[in-house]
């Protein structure tokens, strides 16, 4: 199967569409920050989070060029060779399409990749049902007898926790050539 995104990194230019997308109920909702973004926050995030490099994010496009969210790791640990991934899809109507699972392929391929990580690891709002089925499409596995809960504007809710590592990854089996050249391209700085 070849994948129908491809990835390309975020820039400051992405500032206002990143801010849109996150600031819409059906992405929040999904979120443990649930604030609304601002601007200055977005731009105060690529200075202190991504510039150092504690933080790779990228934009998510289809082949056709339409641009539907973000991807990211975070809280890069070079030294033990960690990270915690984060996705949304800021379309409404790209929900449910296995763009998700694509791009965390695509995204895990960077990390161990690239990157040289050797786990990555992700926490979701258990109720969150889709959430959980992409990254399981994707080879995460949930971390049994770890969650907690957190009280957010819905309420009181059990957060989980799924990781993967480069072992796990390797040895999964592969659903075809996810990277062409021109998006390998794309994934590099």
């Amino acid at each position: 199967m070849n994948s129908t995104v491809h990835l390309r990194p975020m820039t400051v230019a992405d500032t206002s569409k990143i801010v849109t997308w996150r600031n819409k109920d059906f992405v929040r909702k999904n979120f443990i920050y649930q604030e609304l973004f601002t601007e200055e926050g977005h731009l105060s995030w690529i200075k202190n989070q991504i510039e150092p490099g504690h933080v790779v994010q990228f934009i998510i496009c289809l082949n056709d060029g339409r641009e539907i969210g973000s991807v990211y790791f975070r809280d890069i640990d070079r030294e033990n060779k960690t990270a915690e991934y984060g996705i949304f899809i800021g379309e409404e109507d790209a929900i449910g399409c296995g763009y998700g699972s694509q791009t965390a392929r695509l995204a895990l391929e960077y990390a161990f990749g690239t990157m040289g990580l050797e786990k990555v690891f992700l926490r979701f709002l258990a109720d969150n049902i889709g959430a959980r089925r992409s990254y399981e499409h994707a080879g995460f596995r949930l971390i049994e007898n770890r969650g907690e809960k957190v009280n957010l504007k819905q309420g009181e809710c059990q957060v989980l926790f799924m990781e993967i590592d480069r072992n796990a990854w390797e040895s999964a089996p592969k659903a075809g050539a996810l990277l062409h050249r021109s998006e390998q391209e794309d994934m590099t700085f």
